[in-house]
């Protein structure tokens, strides 16, 4: 009797999903498109559930070595750098969650992820293998690539993101929804930046259909800076957002940045104009999971932006693919040498769906209070001002993740 379960995506969520298995007995056949492996992209950011799930599988060590701890988040007015919100990470998040919030770059949790797996036996690694379908009988599944490599397992997760393949073939073609909004991705050295600006925070600045965010990584040595605009990209940039998953990152100009932000306050006018380099992205996303059925049938699992992709207005992408993967690896412990593999996915579904696709209804709420006109950024503003920290920090998401139903 086999166990072997093949995962197609050698992202972050991919490589976790390979480790959470590997480390459950299970053996595990990963499927990368690209000729090396790596990660684009600049930071994010990991709440106190993510940094439980990298405890959990002993990768505390690493991370430190690699990331940055904040002791605040600052939420300013991106025009007259009035203070909105404040919340207390650092000792606080420790405190309250037993766990740090973490921000690093999304290379370094790559690598930390990819050097843990390459030391499991369990699980083999495929380059240049892009998954081009699957067929499903009553005891295996069938998994065909383009360069002609075939793979027989007793199951198959897709972790190979938005575009996903796996997903298109498990409930149809369904296009991506175009969220409208831009994001401007950049990165300053720390010992570039005035010394106030080097504090360990991480600064959200808000305005009419706009917001920044920095905050440090690489232990503090870098500052990661987003800034997200609302409009759409041209016809000079290749077609309508997202119509190549190949090339989904372009070069920008600061000056299309600063004509889309407008007037901004001096402070974060300076850190803008300390990025040496910028990158553009188009935000796409779906509507958030309406049943388990979205995120596993038979024995065939989505996991992280394959099922529920986010905007990144909860800076909880990373996390939930890692909550995924957790929750597979939880399941898969308990499910002995021979597992029942489309129950074990009904099970996964049933624990994940309802949580990721309320993290998916707030992120894209997030993203209309934090680009607010009008009553409704007055009305935001007295909030948190009102509020104070109980309405920023969210006890429901950092206390995760739940453990499988």
């Amino acid at each position: 009797m086999t166990n072997k379960v093949v995962v197609a995506g050698g992202g972050i969520g991919g490589l976790a999903c390979a480790l959470a298995l590997a480390r459950a007995g299970v053996e595990v056949d990963l499927l990368e498109q690209a000729a090396a492996f790596g990660e684009v992209g600049a930071g994010l950011q990991l709440g106190p559930n993510a940094v439980r799930v990298l405890h959990a599988w002993g990768l505390t060590e690493a991370l430190y070595a690699s990331a940055a701890f904040p002791e605040a988040l600052h939420v300013r007015d991106a025009h007259s750098a009035s203070p909105l919100g404040h919340l207390r990470l650092g000792a606080m998040s420790r405190a309250h969650y037993g766990q740090p919030y973490a921000t690093l770059h999304r290379a370094d949790l790559h690598g930390l992820l990819l050097e843990a797996v390459q030391h499991e036996r369990r699980v083999h690694l495929h380059l240049d293998t892009r998954l081009a379908g699957y067929e499903e009988g009553p005891t295996r599944v069938n998994v065909t690539c383009e360069n002609e490599a075939t793979f027989e397992a007793d199951a198959l997760v897709g972790a190979d993101g938005l575009w996903s393949r796996v997903r298109a073939e498990m409930l149809g073609a369904q296009p991506a929804r175009v969220s409208g909004h831009l994001a401007y991705r950049g990165m300053v050295a720390a010992e570039d930046l005035p010394g106030v600006m080097r504090e360990p925070l991480v600064t959200a600045w808000l305005g009419p259909h706009l917001h920044v965010v920095h905050y440090p990584v690489r232990r503090g040595e870098w500052f990661n800076v987003v800034a997200v605009v609302e409009g759409m990209l041209g016809r000079g940039h290749g077609g309508p957002p997202g119509s190549d998953p190949q090339s989904w990152t372009h070069e920008a100009r600061q000056a299309d940045l600063l004509a889309a932000l407008g007037p901004v306050c001096q402070e974060l006018k300076a850190m803008l104009d300390r990025v040496g380099e910028w990158k553009l992205w188009a935000l796409n996303d779906r509507t958030p999971l309406a049943s388990a059925a979205e995120h596993a049938k038979g024995r065939v699992a989505l996991l992280g932006d394959a099922a529920h992709p986010l905007r990144p207005y909860l800076a909880q992408g990373a996390a939930m693919a890692l909550e995924d993967a957790w929750t597979l690896g939880r399941l898969a412990e308990t499910a002995g040498d021979a597992p029942d593999w489309p129950r074990l996915f009904a099970r996964y579904a049933e624990t994940r769906w309802q949580r990721n696709a309320q993290v998916q209804a707030r992120s894209q709420r997030n993203g209309t209070i934090f680009h607010a006109s009008g009553p409704l950024r007055w009305a935001r503003n007295a909030s948190m001002a009102l509020l104070g920290e109980s309405l920023i920090d969210n006890a429901w998401l950092y206390s995760g993740p739940p453990e499988p139903v």
